[in-house]
């Protein structure tokens, strides 16, 4: 591992693998955990991990084993994946535990996916992963090994502030914007974030897959998993109609505005929130939108764009991480993908309680089901789960 220790030491890298896993003392004395999906990013944080001399264990959860998924790349935690992993550590010279967690995946992550869009709900499974089997289920397994920490390799960073008001670690997005997954981790605990590393957050990709070409990884150049890794051909509807049929079930296409029926869908799990595709409605003096989706009536209700805007959206569910700033502005990410949009904080925020959010400007596509995730600045302040939304009025 001599070629990693020089490359990391370059200095637009700007890496100390000691300080990447800020241990509490000697590298030497200490044990990390690292949690392996087969991906090139956390296998490089086993390599990184290695190099500090500290003695590294890796481990992966077997979360599913659905047919086609199982053999196919650019997935995670399944089949080939867990063949990269344990490929990874036999090159590293690491130990390598692999545990079945098909049946709390399936119960935690995928049963509730089914459920959400059966509601009319738009569901984020990878939040629910990380709150329930990577995370949970990971940190005491690490704790029961003894670990020092565990990591893993997720795009954000972990910065400590010594604050006499607000003082230990925080969480940060990472600093290539592309590759940032702090929205999926706002519901990271206070307790979590003292425990769990993240070496990669000051990264970019490219800097990754080189360190991975020169340790000489198998996976190096392997696909980035999907973000819906238990849907084997990005077909969620095929997976939701077969757990739960009665999301087939046909239904009118009513305007949201005049309550016009203008045709008839094939079930609502296929739509979601700020859909204008696939719903096939001719004649129309301007494009339509998914504007709400009813489960009891199995209404899809559609509109103009303008009916998408909302001033305020509650949340449920609430974290916090650290304090919550005051006299700062704050800003907000209601989709993965959107950008963060200045809002304001009606309550307190955390210890699962609701609160709401109002936007400076009106956002368009807030689709109850989704996280909300609360930035001050570059810091994640913590979010919630947008239980509904209230319309800007005309």
């Amino acid at each position: 591992m001599t070629e990693i220790a020089s490359l990391t030491n370059r200095p637009t890298f700007g890496l100390d693998t000691a300080a990447l896993f800020d241990l509490p003392r000697p590298a030497a004395d200490c044990r990390i955990v690292v949690a392996m999906s087969g991906g090139v990013d956390s296998s490089v944080v086993a390599a990184l991990a290695a190099e500090t001399g500290a003695e590294v264990i890796g481990i992966t959860l077997q979360l599913y084993d659905y047919g086609a998924a199982t053999g196919r790349r650019g997935a995670c935690c399944a089949g080939d994946d867990i063949s990269d992993a344990r490929a990874v550590c036999d090159r590293l010279g690491i130990a390598h535990y692999v545990f079945d967690h098909e049946s709390a995946f399936r119960e935690d992550v995928v049963e509730q996916f089914a459920d959400e869009y059966l509601a009319g709900r738009t569901p984020v499974p990878c939040i629910r992963c990380n709150m329930g089997p990577k995370f949970t289920d990971l940190f005491r397994m690490a704790r029961e090994l003894g670990a020092d920490c565990l990591a893993t390799g997720h795009y954000v960073r972990r910065v400590e502030v010594d604050d006499a008001n607000d003082s230990g670690p925080h969480l940060y997005r990472a600093v290539d914007p592309a590759r940032d997954q702090s929205y999926f981790l706002y519901a990271t605990t206070q307790a979590q974030l003292d425990y769990i590393r993240f070496p990669l957050g000051g990264l970019p990709k490219s800097a990754v897959r080189e360190l991975a070409e020169t340790a000489g990884l198998r996976n190096a150049a392997k696909p980035d998993s999907q973000d819906i890794c238990f849907v084997p051909d990005g077909n969620y509807a095929k997976i939701v109609k077969a757990m739960r049929p009665e999301g087939g079930v046909p239904g009118a296409i009513v305007h949201a505005a005049t309550g016009e029926t203008l045709g008839e869908h094939k079930g609502i799990v296929h739509y979601t929130v700020g859909q204008r595709k696939g719903l096939d409605i001719g004649g129309q003096p301007e494009p339509l939108y998914v504007i709400a989706l009813d489960a009891d009536t199995r209404e899809v209700r559609v509109g103009p764009k303008r009916m998408l805007a909302v001033e305020s959206a509650q949340l449920i569910e609430t974290n916090a991480i650290g304090a919550v700033p005051t006299g700062e502005q704050l800003t907000a990410k209601v989709r993965s993908l959107s950008k963060p949009v200045p809002i304001t904080l009606d309550g307190p925020l955390g210890n699962n309680a609701p609160t709401t959010i109002r936007f400076a400007e009106p956002e368009f596509g807030v689709a109850p089901g989704q996280a909300a995730v609360i930035y001050a600045g570059e810091r994640v302040v913590g979010g919630g789960w947008i239980d509904a939304t209230s319309a800007v009025k005309a």
